[in-house]
């Protein structure tokens, strides 16, 4: 019996090797892409566009309401809050796709065999998600700064109030894509993945709202202002009045950098959940 080498067309790659960053670079692109459903079939475009759709009608209402009535219909700072149940379902169901697809079909050690390491993949996945959770907000925003501009409102335009909701767009971006991305990793299931954020949103909203209710029906002010913060939305529009002096949401925050410390905190631990996950996975 004899051996036969068959020349079934594959060729060497003689290009550049552009190395880890690069790399991590194209992961990032890649899965920003397909968080809008690019490069993916068709029907994986419509949630997509349809929650960025949903997210454009304040500022279209809002625009129009300045063109008729000559006054501000909804501040720059209160467009996340208002619309936090749309970017909470954007944040649903495009966690998971960032990191169940890999996880369920065991490719990761493919990705983790070279150049790319854990913490470049976790990073690309992070600022993947970011981006995407950032860009559905900043266009809503930008578009209704340029409709105030275009209208020429009486007194000066909001640009300090346009420029502080945008910081606090990038602020929610990173505090959610972690969380969503922590929360989506301990499964390989998409669906499993889209109920524990949806959960967690949940979760939060409710015991915000029951604790700030509860504690000032009985006269704890004070205590109250902290549970507004039990929601990640309160969360950053605490850290938004804490920086730029904006007109809060809720009814009272906890005085100082309070609100910012436990941004930093809540990152923290996720990304580091995150981490250990992979970590895990790649052994596995």
């Amino acid at each position: 019996m004899t051996a036969v080498i068959h020349d079934i067309g594959y060729r060497r790659y003689d290009g550049p090797r552009l190395g880890r960053f690069p790399a991590a670079l194209a992961l990032a692109r890649h899965s920003l892409r397909g968080a809008y459903g690019l490069g993916r079939p068709a029907k994986s475009k419509i949630l997509p566009f349809l929650i960025a759709a949903i997210m454009m009608l304040p500022a279209v209402v809002s625009i129009a309401v300045m063109a008729l009535l000559k006054q501000e219909a909804i501040s720059y700072p209160a467009y996340m809050v208002t619309m936090e149940a749309v970017i909470a379902i954007f944040l649903a169901t495009q966690s998971p796709y960032m990191v169940a697809p890999d996880l369920r079909f065991r490719v990761l050690p493919l990705y983790l065999s070279r150049p790319v390491g854990i913490v470049d993949y976790v990073g690309a996945k992070l600022a993947a998600l970011a981006t995407a959770l950032f860009v559905l907000l900043a266009v809503p925003l930008t578009i209704l700064f340029i409709g105030e501009l275009l209208i020429d409102l009486p007194g000066p335009p909001h640009t300090h109030d346009y420029l502080a909701a945008l910081v606090g767009g990038v602020v929610l971006s990173v505090l959610l894509a972690s969380i969503g991305l922590a929360l989506a990793s301990f499964t390989p299931r998409r669906g499993l993945g889209v109920a524990s954020v949806i959960a967690f949103y949940l979760f939060t909203s409710a015991v915000s709202a029951v604790f700030v209710g509860v504690l000032q029906s009985v006269g704890k002010s004070e205590a109250a202002a902290w549970a507004w913060l039990a929601n990640p939305f309160f969360l950053v529009d605490a850290v938004q009045v804490w920086l730029f002096g904006t007109n809060p949401i809720g009814d009272g925050y906890p005085p100082g950098p309070w609100a910012l410390v436990i941004v930093l905190v809540v990152t923290a631990l996720a990304v580091l959940g995150l981490l250990a996950r992979y970590r895990k996975a790649a052994t596995a």
